[in-house]
């Protein structure tokens, strides 16, 4: 940054002090703000102790095993409304401690440690959710996008780090890219490539707003920009910190197209509700990419300083840029008399809290829509101010105010309720979200992933159609839809991406088919597929410190027959998370496929005995008991996955068909009976009754 000042003094100015700018920090006097004098805070049987010694920041608490220990803070991390420590443990590795310090101020409830996550460190901690696991690893997944070009540098032999940075924080060259030819261009603009100069020897410019103002409609009452916005180089530069993302590659650069590195998450269960409205931490881009803003063409700085990060003007000014005061700012719009409730945001932009006090508002900008929340159980703006009243209430408020129920933009929440309760019948509805170029992509990304249980000719036409879609999120979401096909009909749809323009496309095509023999392989493909899968195995070994990529690796190298190095990389996998279930469950496989169960049965065991809730252990552990014709024995882990996952179908159907086999059918049919409750169109479900009653006692 020292290099940037001198000649962009009011950027920096406005920089210095910014989020941005203390994203992490060393622990020092002015840097640290919780309360290190000796303070005890106790929690879920864990006492932390908060001291200093020889001018260091120290914790002492226990380990995953209950043991306690001095813990050096050398960092701080993040600064308001809460700031973490990064503990500092053997091999290079720092984790965010899960008890931060709530930097509010007192008369807010701050000034005070307090745990981040208390549902996982309760009386029974979940050691999954430990302090010391892979989800509160600084190096893998926090450091990236805290500091300036970072250099996780994990060394698999000694399963260690030696973790670099450019800059402690994310400064200057974070989004705009090396900053060396610009201090050539700015020396001696001659001095650079012809292809640089126009952009200043950097490698973008941040010039979509530039030309460009927002005016008003007449006819439509609309704002809209005066020039269309034909380029996504800031909000792809910020989504590549401000998103549910999994990198891919450590060799991101702002030039580059943000899939290229990145593979970003859809409209996922357990990341986002049914109507697209933010549940789990997902960081705004994949809100905010559903909205009608973003359709029109606002970015990121159109609302919020770039350097500051604050917003552009306090209150409802940063909307009344572009919407009419007259219009919006007044009690025909808000149906509010008072100041609680007219602001923009509290209808259109409701706040979630996570990390127990950092309330964060969902991007997607939407209509508020009660009866949604009557209809599919999804959150409301009314409700989240109005929590003394019912859903009901808000919703004739709205058809009161209205005359009807307003749409808004996203019209997606019914299929995507649907699909993930199985309850669809047929694949229509998903069908029409996948070809309504009216929606969001993201929402039609996300239609084209939940295709996966259907195999119509007509539902893998439209699958084809968008792996040749031009917007490469819809390729990868329609690349997911694929994976229950026959192997000669997935090569035919997927090969041609083998050659993809996009990196994270080729990688994805690659696992699709990683179970296609390379002997049986037309010829003039040999070489893309090849290709490919080495790009695919470069981006799980420069992920090698990911429980994910190991896992993957095991895989590519058990669909080669390389059973020895498959083994490896699953036991890598629980060696970088013993709480993996995935790991556990495919290592048991390959040892079923090598004609040892036993070793699979033990395997299982032991991790039940480390994650006892996890319902997907319990049914390996059942299958593997069915085929060694202990059916009786069977029952009792097959039916307590259902137990742990009522709503997995898989689940319930083995059961059914197990309690089928070993005599039981009026209990096989009294549990299909209540899987139909929750999903009554569920075909499956259904058939398999259907046999049942219809065949012979």
């Amino acid at each position: 940054m020292e290099n940037c000042v001198g000649c962009h003094a009011e950027q920096a100015e406005r920089f210095t002090g910014s989020h941005h700018d203390l994203a992490m920090q060393e622990s020092t006097e002015s840097t640290v703000l919780g309360d290190f004098d000796d303070v005890v805070f106790e929690f879920g049987g864990v006492t932390t102790r908060f001291f200093r010694r020889d001018g260091d920041f120290m914790v002492n608490t226990a380990d995953d095993q209950g043991q306690y220990h001095d813990y050096l803070a050398r960092y701080t991390f993040g600064v308001f409304p809460l700031q973490q420590y990064l503990l500092a443990l053997p091999g290079g590795r720092y984790q965010a401690f899960s008890v931060a310090w709530d930097a509010r101020p007192k008369e807010e409830g701050g000034q005070r440690w307090f745990q981040l996550n208390p549902e996982f460190n309760g009386d029974e901690p979940d050691k999954a959710f430990h302090w010391t696991g892979r989800n509160f690893n600084w190096n893998l997944t926090c450091a990236e996008c805290h500091s300036t070009n970072l250099q996780r540098n994990y060394d698999p032999a000694s399963n260690s780090y030696d973790t670099q940075w450019d800059d402690i924080d994310v400064a200057c060259e974070s989004c705009h890219g090396p900053g060396s030819l610009h201090l050539k261009w700015a020396a001696d603009p001659q001095d650079i490539s012809p292809e640089l100069l126009g952009k200043k020897g950097l490698t973008l410019n941040f010039d979509e707003r530039r030309e460009a103002i927002w005016q008003h409609n007449p006819q439509t009452g609309q704002p809209e920009r005066s020039v269309a916005k034909t380029t996504e180089t800031e909000i792809q530069a910020c989504a590549a910190c401000h998103s549910r993302r999994a990198q891919i590659f450590d060799d991101n650069t702002p030039a580059q197209q943000l899939v290229e590195s990145f593979l970003l998450s859809n409209l996922d269960q357990g990341l986002y509700h049914a109507d697209g409205q933010i549940q789990d931490e997902v960081f705004v881009h994949g809100s905010f990419v559903q909205s009608k803003m973003y359709a029109a063409g606002v970015t990121c700085s159109d609302c919020h300083d770039p350097h500051s990060l604050e917003l552009r003007a306090p209150g409802n000014g940063v909307c009344l840029q572009c919407h009419a005061a007259d219009q919006y700012q007044t009690p025909k719009h808000h149906f509010h008399a008072t100041t609680a409730g007219s602001q923009c945001v509290d209808c259109h932009m409701p706040a979630t809290t996570y990390m127990g006090v950092d309330p964060r508002r969902d991007h997607s900008l939407r209509i508020p829509r009660p009866d949604q929340t009557l209809s599919l159980g999804v959150p409301n703006a009314c409700n989240s101010c109005h929590q003394d009243q019912s859903a009901q209430w808000a919703a004739d408020h709205v058809q009161q105010w209205y005359g009807h129920v307003p749409q808004g933009h996203q019209q997606f929440a019914q299929t995507l309720h649907d699909a993930r309760n199985g309850s669809q019948q047929s694949p229509d509805d998903l069908l029409a979200l996948l070809t309504n170029e009216s929606q969001p992509v993201i929402a039609r990304a996300t239609a084209a992933s939940l295709l996966q249980s259907w195999q119509q000719p007509e539902v893998i036409g439209d699958v084809v159609m968008a792996l040749r879609d031009p917007d490469p999120q819809l390729r990868l979401g329609a690349l997911n839809a694929v994976a229950q096909l026959s192997p000669i009909t997935r090569w035919q749809m997927v090969s041609p991406l083998l050659s993809d323009p996009v990196r994270t496309v080729r990688i994805e095509a690659a696992g699709q088919l990683l179970d296609i023999p390379p002997d049986q392989v037309p010829a003039d493909k040999r070489a893309s597929l090849e290709q490919a899968l080495d790009e695919y195995l470069a981006a799980q070994h420069a992920n090698a410190d990911n429980p994910s990529a190991q896992l993957n690796l095991a895989v590519y190298y058990q669909s080669r027959n390389q059973l020895a190095l498959a083994e490896q990389a699953y036991e890598r996998a629980l060696l970088l998370d013993p709480y993996f279930e995935a790991a556990y469950v495919n290592l048991a496989d390959l040892y079923r496929a090598s004609l040892r169960d036993p070793d699979g049965e033990r395997l299982l065991t032991e991790a039940l005995e480390r994650i006892p809730q996890a319902a997907a252990l319990h049914f390996s552990l059942g299958l593997l008991q069915v085929r060694q014709k202990q059916l009786q024995q069977a029952m009792v882990p097959l039916a307590r996955a259902l137990e742990l996952q009522p709503d997995n179908q898989r689940y319930r159907y083995v059961l059914a068909v197990a309690l089928n086999s070993a005599g039981q059918r009026e209990k096989a049919i009294a549990v299909i009976n209540q899987g139909l409750a929750l999903a009554p169109g569920n075909q499956q479900l259904t058939t398999l009754k259907a046999q049942l009653q219809s065949s012979p006692e």
